[in-house]
């Protein structure tokens, strides 16, 4: 079994898990009534390095980040379609494992000059100030812009996105 079939089978336990726990599953049957039983939704980390996705993963279960926010741009460029409320996502940690079930209950797109306090507060990471995150996000974005050909402005369309955690691995 190679890497990516090893991680499908970790994703697919791990989904089938998470729904007995959080009590999604409709019927202890064999024929599934909804496509949650059979697909299970978008794994993803966060960040763009092993360290990263496992920082921020560490804020996650310790119910200090329960807000994330990207590029319009990347998500138009990879035809991703965008998040919406009561989406579900399985967070993975930086060794691609599963570790949460998170689902979406706020979802918006607006300039990064827009984003407030509270978005930056909820996104849990170092004095969880609004200086802060627009210091590490103008950094962050301005680095996958330039990789893109593109230039950072304040007026650049970000989406956030606010979760609850559903079910976390230990």
């Amino acid at each position: 079994m190679d890497d990516a079939e090893h991680q499908a089978k970790e994703i697919d336990l791990f989904w089938a898990q998470a729904r007995r726990m959080t009590k999604m599953e409709t019927l202890p049957g064999w024929m599934p009534r909804y496509w949650s039983e059979v697909v299970a939704p978008p794994a993803w980390s966060f960040g763009d390095t092993p360290q990263m996705a496992d920082e921020l993963l560490g804020l996650v279960l310790e119910g200090k980040k329960t807000a994330t926010c990207g590029l319009l741009s990347d998500y138009e460029e990879e035809h991703e379609p965008l998040p919406e409320v009561g989406d579900l996502s399985i967070i993975l940690d930086g060794q691609g494992r599963p570790r949460a079930l998170v689902r979406n209950y706020y979802v918006a797109m607006l300039p990064f000059k827009d984003v407030d306090a509270e978005q930056a507060y909820l996104e849990g990471e170092g004095d969880r100030t609004l200086d802060y995150w627009r210091k590490a996000h103008e950094e962050y974005f301005t680095a996958c812009l330039a990789e893109a050909g593109k230039t950072f402005t304040e007026d650049v369309e970000v989406v956030e996105e606010r979760f609850e955690v559903l079910y976390p691995k230990d």
